[in-house]
């Protein structure tokens, strides 16, 4: 039977954007269908708008640490609604790419409505069938709602909210001690509200290193942010207009609470059971091409319910289009999967953490640690808290590392790279600019080359034999 189209995208974030160009752009007939504005969560809620608001907030934070430098401003003030005027600014700049218009340009056919399958081979909006060859949920996540008695009807924002507010609250709490959490938190304090943030694990960001992590505390510390660790809002009440969360043995007073613990993903309204595609607690199950339970449709990106970054989600896009245009052979490797937390200083990550590689491969493993503080370029930046660790086999191939300092999601890509083409430890000890920061990463390189002779006995004793016959020849 005919089909109308090759392709059928469900949800307009980043990976729904990626799949519908690039399948456009191949000449498949595509159609994209969007419940609300193209450009997902990245665009309006997450990357675009945080990183906008953290840019202000080090600007303010570097104008009152000035004096380390010589440099004395008297009393800067901070004027808040500006500063969420530059967030939308840049949204209001970016939005383009991701308009309709473009889409249409390229010939994607961009469908508003909020549709459902009625079969396993029929997607249903706005009272049109539509029938492909093969279909794509990209329809992203939401924050995820807490059970905590009081929260509703005190009132909360979560990260859909928190750029639109114009007026800086005098208290702000954050229940989430994860990425969101913490990069808000910073921000807010270093724009002049007093900040709580509530996490329920041992430690902020847990999926980190912790020996990364000590460092943001540390500097959340010195920056007077309050963190408390193993804890839960257990009851929110609001009396005389302000309001009072109960957490552990904390009774913390707040102007406005923001939610930022986890996602949710976008699938109760899609009918997936017609469509014969399973869900777990996470999120849409799928296999290592990506398909779902029924092999014609395919997911991607936080829909999925895994690693929740735009670059997640625009890789994922990318082995779906393949899969789903032509035949499915491609398959999907979390073994080089980065991100980074942008904090300052910043923590970026890819592949094993130390505990993980030494439970999967056991002695066979070298973990190499380079400070900041030994990087001229840090020292003349006044940047020097932090590290480059590296773990890898004996034989130098990389398993995972962990950056935590300035410009640390930067300074990654350099070791993506290399495990990208699977290159060793050895390979970033080439020539680098002096004096850069990217000197953290081939001092490490250094540093493992150096473990290692200093380790080889019989390597030093031969040297040492050669060395003292050729000086007999003078």
């Amino acid at each position: 039977m005919a089909v109308e189209y090759d392709l059928v995208v469900i949800g307009g974030g980043s990976g729904g954007l990626v799949v519908a160009g690039v399948a456009a752009a191949l000449k498949a007939k595509v159609a994209l269908v969007e419940k609300h504005r193209l450009g997902g969560d990245c665009l309006w809620y997450g990357c675009v708008p945080s990183k906008s608001l953290i840019r202000a907030s080090r600007v303010a934070y570097e104008v009152k640490q000035a004096g380390r430098f010589g440099i004395y401003c008297n009393d800067p003030q901070i004027d808040f609604a500006k500063a969420i005027a530059h967030v939308q600014n840049t949204i209001t700049t970016i939005e383009p790419h991701d308009s309709p218009e473009r889409f249409e340009g390229l010939g994607v056919e961009v469908i508003f409505g909020d549709g459902k399958f009625v079969d396993k081979k029929t997607f249903e909006v706005n009272n049109r069938r539509l029938k492909a060859r093969s279909f794509v949920i990209a329809t992203g996540s939401r924050p995820a709602t807490l059970p905590i008695p009081g929260l509703k009807e005190a009132g909360f924002i979560t990260n859909e909210e928190v750029f639109e507010i114009t007026e800086r609250p005098e208290t702000l709490a954050i229940i989430g001690g994860g990425p969101i959490g913490c990069e808000l938190g910073q921000a807010f304090s270093r724009l002049g509200s007093k900040v709580t943030i509530i996490a329920s694990r041992d430690r902020l960001l847990p999926k980190e290193d912790p020996e990364a992590v000590e460092v943001i505390h540390q500097q959340f510390k010195s920056e007077g942010i309050n963190f408390l660790l193993n804890t839960k809002a257990e009851k929110i009440e609001v009396v005389d207009g302000k309001k009072y969360i109960w957490a552990g043995k904390e009774k913390i007073v707040a102007n406005q609470i923001l939610v930022a613990a986890g996602r949710a993903p976008n699938v109760e309204s899609l009918n997936l059971d017609a469509a014969g595609v399973k869900v777990g607690k996470k999120g849409i199950e799928v296999n290592s091409k990506l398909q779902t339970s029924n092999p014609r449709i395919y997911a991607c990106g936080d829909v999925l319910g895994g690693y929740q970054f735009t670059h997640v989600a625009s890789y994922q896009a990318n082995i779906v289009l393949k899969n789903a245009l032509f035949l499915p052979i491609f398959k999907v490797s979390d073994r080089v999967i980065p991100w980074a937390t942008f904090t300052e200083p910043e923590l970026a990550r890819v592949g094993l953490m130390e505990q993980e590689a030494r439970e999967k491969y056991g002695n066979d493993i070298r973990v190499v640690k380079q400070e900041y503080a030994d990087v001229d370029r840090a020292q003349a930046d006044g940047t020097t808290a932090g590290f480059a660790k590296i773990i890898t086999k004996r034989n130098g191939q990389i398993l995972g590392a962990h950056l935590v300092g300035a410009a640390a999601g930067e300074l990654i890509h350099e070791i993506i790279l290399a495990m990208s083409h699977n290159l060793k430890l050895s390979a970033l000890s080439g020539i680098h600019i002096y004096p850069t920061l990217s000197e953290v990463n081939s001092k490490a390189a250094f540093a493992q080359t150096r473990q290692n002779y200093e380790q080889n006995h019989r390597l030093q004793q031969m040297l040492s034999s050669i060395f003292r016959v050729i000086r007999r020849f003078g």
